[in-house]
């Protein structure tokens, strides 16, 4: 069985071998720069592992995984370019790189290089494999939409929100999962409960960005802790807080809501002290442990020896080390 690392290196270094050798250069450049731009590569990883539960040659899937990359990195692209974000992992983006015109086509010319890597898988499982993809790829628009239509809300309810992140960001995940088990023979059960896991972490993983953009260290987070205040973004956070505030608090809250010139680090400075009043930081973080606890749970129930399962389920929990 191969390591969380070891895979890690076998994706990197499909993503360097993949060419392009389609013409124009202006299309096919920016799509080879989102993707060498780096990443924990997590989706594409826990497909490898998922196969590697039930088959041993993970390089048998390799551009099923690599198709799971290039479509996150799709979504990236045009995340980056609705949110007008200038830097993505510490370098331009596209649309800063390129412009906007590129951005849009590159992105869609990567949905169709994703069809067409995860299309390479086994003809015996091709159709469950690309219905589900295709569905998930709906979902994931889906996410996109509720996402945008909250920022024109102030009514947003929990539950809401997190339905809005399991699509937009856990059904990718689970689908990596499902696809590694299915290609690899393994029970329908297992292949559910699999999916099911990968729903969980993806749904803890959002929860905790939401957490650590508040009470991060940015050395560690990689950006810019409050920047989620600052733009008044609808997250676990400040949906609770809207919710469990006192008629005083409500108040303060709205106001820094309201106010379009605040200064920006008074306002994070203000916001986070009324999280801190209301008992914020403590829900969401026993929020993320609660999908943590579901996490395992759901991978308790596949069929096979808990040794076995042991390199999956500790690849997870690094996804919480950030947080530590």
């Amino acid at each position: 069985m191969y390591t969380s690392e070891q895979i890690l290196e076998m994706v990197n270094q499909g993503i360097s071998n993949m060419q392009y050798q389609r013409q124009p250069e202006g299309l096919y450049a920016p799509i080879k720069y989102v993707l060498s731009l780096g990443g924990k590569r997590i989706r594409p990883v826990l497909m490898l592992m998922a196969y590697n539960l039930y088959k041993e040659d993970v390089t048998n899937i390799l551009s099923p995984a690599l198709a799971i990359e290039t479509y996150h990195n799709y979504t990236l692209l045009h995340d980056d370019l609705m949110d007008k974000a200038d830097v993505r992992r510490g370098k331009p983006t596209v649309h800063k790189v390129w412009d906007d015109n590129t951005a849009i086509l590159s992105g869609d010319s990567m949905i169709v290089l994703a069809y067409q890597l995860m299309a390479q898988s086994d003809p015996a499982k091709l159709k469950e494999v690309m219905d589900l993809f295709t569905e998930t790829a709906l979902q994931i628009g889906e996410g996109q939409q509720y996402d945008m239509e909250f920022e024109r809300r102030n009514d947003v309810q929990e539950q809401e929100y997190i339905e809005m992140i399991r699509l937009k960001t856990s059904v990718l995940l689970a689908c990596a999962l499902k696809i590694g088990a299915m290609l690899a023979g393994a029970p329908d059960e297992d292949a559910e409960n699999l999916y099911s896991f990968g729903e969980k972490v993806g749904l803890a993983f959002q929860l905790q960005d939401d957490y650590l953009d508040v009470y991060g260290d940015p050395a560690v987070f990689g950006k810019k802790i409050g920047g989620d205040i600052r733009c008044n973004k609808k997250t676990y956070m400040l949906i609770n807080a809207l919710q469990k505030a006192n008629e005083k608090q409500f108040a303060e809250l709205t106001s820094w809501l309201e106010q379009e010139n605040a200064d920006p680090d008074k306002k994070v400075a203000a916001v986070t002290a009324l999280y801190d009043e209301i008992g914020i930081k403590a829900l969401c973080d026993a929020k993320i442990n609660s999908y943590f606890s579901e996490a395992k749970h759901c991978l308790d129930k596949v069929a096979l020896p808990e040794g076995q399962k042991t390199f999956l389920w500790d690849f997870a929990m690094q996804l919480l080390e950030r947080k530590s």
